[in-house]
């Protein structure tokens, strides 16, 4: 499932994915560089050189949230009602 997050000072706006990373499980910390999570993907490239790759099933199950809630620590907010209703479903923020 998608939703889209937009940073309410900057007006950009992320489109981001809830649950298993398809794209971190077959490229393993790749999808964080590509998105420009530089924090993320240090810590996958350092744990990828010390568990033969094998962190990157874990990161799979866990990456989309990991990424969120930055996004969200950064200012992003839900970019729309249903957004909103989903990240606060999945435990991401409170309800209003």
């Amino acid at each position: 499932m998608k939703l889209s997050l937009t940073n309410p000072h900057t007006h950009q706006m992320k489109h981001v994915k809830i649950g298993f990373s398809w794209t971190t499980f077959f490229f393993a910390f790749m999808p964080a560089l590509f998105r420009g999570d530089f924090k993320w993907f240090s810590i996958q490239l350092v744990c990828a050189a010390f568990s033969l790759d094998f962190s990157s099933l874990i990161f799979a199950f866990i990456y989309n949230r990991l990424y969120i809630n930055d996004l969200l620590e950064k200012g992003y907010v839900p970019a729309d009602k249903h957004a909103a209703n989903v990240l606060a479903t999945k435990g991401f923020i409170g309800r209003d």
